[in-house]
């Protein structure tokens, strides 16, 4: 038994040993250079202590990015988990149309960024569609990207191009409910409300973790579509913390970028642990 035990461990680590020599080599080295760098000159990569950090944090770009980061990850995480979990329940109980719809749902991110970005040029430019319309109505145009108009423009693409991605998971984790749950809990006079806050919710919690993760990462990915069809630097309401490190890249300060990032990876991991935590108490 010993000797049986033991090959299934070498067989296991053998097997995860390809996926953990890639990421000791290619995420985990490059971020600890990447610590290294933060407490070193850009230049001359001499030790200078936290200098990098206060730097940083007392940035007012930093700082504008930080709040807008926030922001957007405050009116955009609860109003996707709660628009997609909402259509994910109402698909599952209508299983034939709700396999076409899934599928349709998942067009926007198969769409490549480069057409996302012609179709918002073509609908909130100066010219564009949109204040076409406005003109049509007599209504003055709007600077929809020139103004704080497009932090809610960022919002509404952030939501269209994520939402069915996360009905999906929703979708997943409820049919892994079982149906037998749901029959005894109506037979007991349970009303639809009460079955969804008393059983789907609780069952669901494994599944709001994966998904409030997954959609924490999706938003920094916005910033293609902002960058693209507003450059370096856009309205200051959608001036994220990916416009602050690219720029910061442009002009060679390493340094400060490298402190920068080590910054928002803390918060990140604590968000995380703390998430991790109050799902495994419930």
């Amino acid at each position: 038994m010993r000797k049986r035990r033991k090959k299934q461990e070498l067989t296991g680590l053998l097997f995860v040993l390809p996926s953990l020599v890639g990421v000791l080599a290619f995420v985990l080295a490059p971020f600890a250079d990447v610590i290294r760098r933060s407490f070193a000159s850009a230049i001359t990569e001499e030790w200078v202590g936290l200098k990098n950090y206060q730097d940083v944090l007392v940035n007012n770009a930093f700082r504008l990015a930080c709040w807008n980061t926030f922001r957007f990850s405050v009116i955009c995480l609860p109003a996707l988990l709660g628009i997609s979990l909402l259509i994910g329940v109402l698909l599952q109980e209508k299983t034939r149309a709700g396999e076409a719809i899934k599928t349709a749902f998942l067009f926007p991110m198969a769409i490549p960024v480069a057409s996302v970005v012609l179709v918002w040029r073509t609908l909130f430019e100066k010219q564009g569609l949109l204040n076409g319309i406005w003109n049509g109505l007599g209504l003055s145009p709007v600077e929809w990207m020139d103004s704080p108009t497009a932090f809610w423009v960022l919002v509404g693409s952030y939501l269209w191009k994520n939402l069915g991605y996360d009905i999906v998971l929703w979708m997943a984790g409820l049919s892994g409910i079982s149906s037998a749950i749901y029959e005894a809990a109506r037979i007991d006079g349970a009303g639809e409300w009460t079955i969804f806050r008393r059983i789907t919710l609780p069952c669901l919690l494994p599944t709001l973790f994966t998904v409030s993760v997954l959609s924490i990462l999706n938003s920094f990915k916005v910033f293609r579509e902002a960058y693209l069809v507003a450059g370096d630097y856009p309205h200051r309401s959608m001036y994220l913390l990916q416009h602050l490190f690219n720029n910061w890249f442009r002009d060679l300060s390493f340094d400060r970028m490298a402190a920068g990032a080590v910054l928002v990876c803390l918060v990140i991991l604590c968000l995380i642990g703390i998430m991790r935590r109050g799902f495994d108490k419930e």
